[in-house]
């Protein structure tokens, strides 16, 4: 089994959870074969560097930089920018996408051709399904528990559609609030809780594949 990509925003700690998994043996006979990420000062780009694992930027700021026609219509800019990631992950003929922390939302100009292809696409959303979607998942949780809405937060891993953090989950955790608790000591009890998460995600796309087809492409 190979990953062949995993998309990144940000700090990559998911993806560094992953790329622990594989050299350790948890998730068995796996490569990533490309890093992808939005930002080129993300973190996760640098982990992948480290890992000797391929990297990719692509950015909509640039990308709109180097198609002007596009200044006019954001909307427009937008789905050429997405459907241009699709061409590009799909380069590297993955099994499998994973999007692991990547801040952009992905609409259906990169998820149909993914589809066309029989490659299924994954997300780590930080909030249980249905509960906070979108945006400030975690802070509009501790939010909500100050309020006395709600008692307990989670997770969930799920596969990627056009609706936002809509997906069918793979994988649900949930996480208990705790009085007096700050924000800043939620969002570090929820990574710690996604850097499991995202690998038993990963671990069970793997096993939905036919025997010895999976490699990964992340986005981080």
């Amino acid at each position: 089994m190979i990953f062949r990509g995993l998309l990144t925003s940000v700090q990559g700690t998911n993806l560094q959870a992953i790329i622990d998994a594989i050299k350790d043996g948890t998730i068995q006979n796996a490569e990533i074969v490309r890093v992808v990420s939005n930002r080129a000062a993300a973190k996760g780009l640098l982990r992948a560097q480290e890992a000797d694992i391929p990297t990719l930027y692509h950015n909509l700021r640039k990308f709109g930089e180097q198609n002007p026609h596009h200044q006019d219509n954001p909307d427009l800019l937008r789905q050429d920018y997405d459907k241009k990631l699709a061409d590009l992950v799909l380069e590297d003929q993955p099994n499998i996408v994973v999007a692991a922390g990547f801040m952009h939302v992905l609409s259906a100009a990169f998820l149909d051709p993914l589809a066309k292809a029989g490659i299924p696409a994954i997300n780590l959303h930080p909030a249980l399904p249905g509960q906070f979607n979108g945006i400030n998942a975690i802070s509009r949780a501790h939010h909500a528990f100050v309020q006395g809405s709600i008692t307990k937060t989670g997770l969930v891993v799920h596969y990627m559609i056009a609706e936002v953090d809509a997906g069918e989950p793979l994988v649900i955790k949930e996480l208990n609030l705790q009085p007096g608790e700050s924000l800043e000591q939620l969002e570090q009890r929820m990574h710690s809780l996604e850097w499991l998460a995202i690998v038993e995600g990963v671990q069970l796309a793997i096993k939905s594949l036919p025997a010895g087809s999976t490699s990964l492409t992340i986005s981080t």
